[in-house]
Parts: structure tokens; sequence; C-alpha cells
């Protein structure tokens, strides 16, 4: 859990940095803004949060959603703070040990999918900070794990990860992990 949290604070500090003007402009991921980046991971907030508590959300913003903007109100920024901090407050020992069953992947301990939010949170942030021009140093040992978790379970489709890209010779672990999950670093 403190790795996510590094990661998140990561994704914090990226967001912070969006200027009023970047918020619409194209990222890494095809079809989607900078403001649904950040839809998407506050959409991933609200799920983590919707499993660790048992309650249903259907709200629109994972992996392939036309426009995951949608799930912010109002300021991008406070509305992941909002989602991420009612996310955290419900993720004690027990509730992160307790099996949750994810259409897709099957019953799994939640903990098993803060490893997947950690793939999703350093890529994004990457993604954003790519977007509005920032160069961005990931946690270290979150791309590690990350890179670990995406070897084992990519999936290469529209809306999720796109065919993997040559990394250079020199390059370290973070480009070596954007390449292989279809972005250019």
């Amino acid at each position: 859990m403190d790795l996510y949290g590094r990661a998140q604070d990561g994704f914090d500090t990226v967001l912070a940095g969006v200027g009023p003007d970047q918020w619409d402009a194209p990222s890494e991921c095809a079809e989607w803004s900078v403001r649904d980046v950040a839809g998407h991971l506050i959409w991933g907030q609200r799920q983590l949060r919707a499993w660790a508590t048992g309650d249903h959300y259907a709200e629109q913003g994972g992996p392939g959603s036309a426009h995951p903007a949608v799930v912010i109100d109002g300021d991008p920024l406070t509305t992941w703070r909002a989602a991420r901090e009612a996310a955290t407050v419900e993720l004690s020992e027990a509730v992160l040990a307790r099996p949750t069953t994810v259409p897709g992947i099957g019953e799994v301990p939640l903990m098993a999918l803060v490893t997947l939010l950690v793939t999703d949170t350093v890529t994004h942030t990457w993604d954003i900070g790519h977007a509005i021009g920032a160069d961005v140093r990931l946690e270290p040992e979150a791309v590690t794990v990350a890179f670990e978790w995406s070897r084992r379970n990519a999936m290469r489709r529209p809306g999720f990860f796109g065919p993997e890209l040559p990394a250079p010779d020199d390059a370290d672990e973070q480009a070596r992990m954007l390449a292989f999950l279809g972005r250019k670093p």
C-alpha cells in the first residue's frame, strides 16, 4: 500500500501541473484527452472503493470507455483527491485480503487489484505528463512492479494496451516499460 500511495502521489503531482488550457489536449491513449485520462483514474478510485465496500458501481470510465471525463465533478484535481481519499479510508488489511470478483479476471484478493492499479497509475501519470510536455520520472519501485505485472497480464486490444514498441538499447526500466505498453518514451 505504501508503494501504491507513492504512485498516487506522483499522479497527484502531475495532475496538479496541468494548465487550464491543457485539459483537452490529446493523450497517449487513443481518443482520450488529458481530462479523460484523469477521469479514468478517478473512476479507478471509485471502483476500488466499491470493491472494498461491496457497493455496486456502474459509472463509465473503465478501460475502453468513450469519454471517462464524464466522472469528473468540476475541477479534475479536486475530484481526484476526493475519490482517492474516499477509497483509501476503506482499505484496511482485512478488506485488502478479502476475495473480490472482477469481470474478466475472476475472484482475487482485493490487494491483487491494487497491484493492477499501481500499473494503471504510473502508466497514466506518464501519459498526462507527456501530453503536457513535462519530463516525468516515475517512482522506480512502482515502475518495477508495473513492468512485472504488465509482462504477466498485458491485454493488447483497443482500450487497453497497444502493441509493444521497440525500446532503445540504452533505455532505462521506465522507458522499457512504457515501450512494452505501446508508448514512445
